[in-house]
């Protein structure tokens, strides 16, 4: 349980200071150990000194006394993830100067206020090359199949905004790779700009293999069965009518009786209802209203099953040679732990023939890594050029989709206290990729997404449309919002 600052009585403005004053105190204390947490010595990093300090804030129940703070025309405290000490000192002078009284620390320059925010800029470009002159957030696109093929593709998704191209390693092949790779440097060179190319190494992502359905079309619904098969055929019977093969055949016999199974982004949620060897049962809990297909290439959750995998396969290590000599950033999936980012600096180190220095995403992906994103923040500063991905799909199946608004707010604090780019990812816009028409709650999910560094298109029919509303909105958006602090431009509504 968090402790909880309440504010003293509201005639009292010295113990307001006194409060202040403590809190500031409580957050330095807690820095050395926070960052030797970390492997970090003080000073050195003022990224992660802020980092400490914002966790170390976040530890205390504060509503009480922002509420005290607030009618008295002080910071609230709502917005310092950047800048945590330098907003306690600002406010520190203002209670100091309200009372006639010199306070210990210097009041911020300018400068010192608004160093977080230069320092994720900084970030921000190094990682993804230079921002549009009119807007902050970059557009990253899912590029399909055709991109290899169809170079006018490429080019007309930058024009309409793309700013980065995103190649998916877990489909297509090297040589496909290279060939998108190839016409995302043409485009950028026709347009003169710089559009960066991601790989996203596909890591040990469980996915359905080939499927048998005893009914032709038919559908799962709660209550029904399905099988996954480790090896052989899929094959039904007349009690389960529904069978899958998976793509890492060692999860079936890691499966026990009562874990969930989420298949495709959660579409359908299931429970193991008993196992032999190489076969596992699952009972349907929850799926949409009209059933969901059994198909091949999509996507399993096992959030209760302890899988003991390396995020980094043998797949991708043999993709690393083409990534590396095709790509300007690494997308590393199912991050968990601060040594998983060592397992791949070493495979790097065993692959890089040249200087470049590639950038890296870490995408989060499950609970262990939202618990250890800070750890994993320090454990790659200074390496390379480093940003997070929020994949909300496999996050959500993975903590619920309940919990999803909350975890992807706390993910974007996190980051925005390190000074760490976000990539806001996963269904952003979908109905309008796939249909050309938008829905409203994706609207305004988009719109939300302009508080991040990035944003994320998958692939679809409209893809083009998508990313020419996109850019549209977050040029809007950035009139109006700026990470958590809304910007008061003139409103000409009314």
């Amino acid at each position: 349980m968090n402790d909880v600052i309440e504010p003293q009585p509201s005639a009292n403005i010295r113990a307001l200071y006194d409060q202040l004053m403590d809190l500031r105190h409580k957050i330095v204390a807690a820095e050395l150990e926070t960052l030797d947490g970390f492997g970090v010595a003080a000073g050195v990093k003022p990224e992660l000194t802020n980092l400490a300090h914002y966790l170390a804030l976040r530890r205390y129940d504060l509503r009480g006394l922002q509420r005290a703070m607030m009618w008295r025309g002080l910071s609230s405290l709502g917005r310092l993830e950047g800048r945590v000490l330098p907003t306690l000192n600002a406010v520190l002078n203002a209670v100091a100067a309200i009372q006639a009284t010199d306070c210990p620390y210097p009041a911020p320059s300018e400068a010192e206020f608004f160093a977080g925010e230069a320092m994720l800029s900084a970030a921000t470009d190094a990682l993804f090359g230079p921002p549009p002159a009119h807007r902050r957030g970059r557009i990253m696109v899912t590029l399909p199949s055709e991109a290899a093929t169809e170079p006018g593709f490429v080019l007309d998704l930058a024009q309409r905004g793309m700013d980065i191209a995103r190649i998916n390693c877990a489909h297509d092949d090297s040589q496909a790779w290279r060939a998108m790779a190839d016409n995302v440097r043409a485009a950028g060179a026709i347009l003169g700009r710089r559009l960066a190319v991601l790989m996203d190494i596909a890591g040990p992502k469980i996915r359905t293999g080939a499927v048998r359905l005893a009914e032709k079309k038919g559908k799962l619904h709660t209550g029904d069965a399905f099988r996954l098969v480790a090896e052989g055929e899929p094959h039904t019977d007349h009690s389960v009518k529904f069978c899958a093969a998976v793509s890492l055949p060692e999860m079936v016999n890691r499966l026990s009786v009562g874990d969930r199974v989420l298949y495709d982004d959660g579409k359908l949620e299931g429970v193991v209802e008993s196992t032999v060897a190489g076969e596992a049962i699952v009972r349907v809990t929850k799926a949409k209203a009209n059933g969901a297909n059994l198909k091949p290439e999509k996507g399993i959750n096992l959030p209760d099953t302890a899988l003991g995998l390396s995020p980094l396969t043998a797949k991708d290590e043999r993709d690393l040679t083409t990534v590396i000599s095709c790509a300007d950033i690494i997308g590393y999936s199912f991050v968990s732990r601060p040594q998983d980012l060592d397992i791949l600096e070493e495979a790097l180190s065993r692959h890089e023939a040249t200087g470049r220095r590639l950038g890296l995403i870490a995408k989060i992906e499950t609970p262990e890594a939202v618990k250890n994103l800070p750890a994993l923040i320090a454990r790659a500063s200074g390496r390379r050029a480093f940003g997070v991905m929020i994949a909300r799909g496999d996050l959500a199946a993975e903590i619920g989709f309940e919990r999803l608004a909350e975890m992807q707010e706390e993910i974007l604090w996190i980051c925005e206290a390190a000074s760490t780019p976000a990539i806001w990812a996963t269904q952003v816009l979908e109905n309008l990729v796939s249909t050309g028409v938008p829905s409203r709650g994706e609207m305004t999910d988009a719109a939300m997404a302009a508080r991040a560094e990035c944003v994320m298109l998958n692939k679809g029919p409209a893809i083009g449309t998508a990313v020419e509303l996109l850019d549209r909105l977050l040029a809007r958006m950035d009139g109006h919002l700026h990470k958590k602090t809304a910007m008061l431009r003139e409103l000409r509504s009314w």
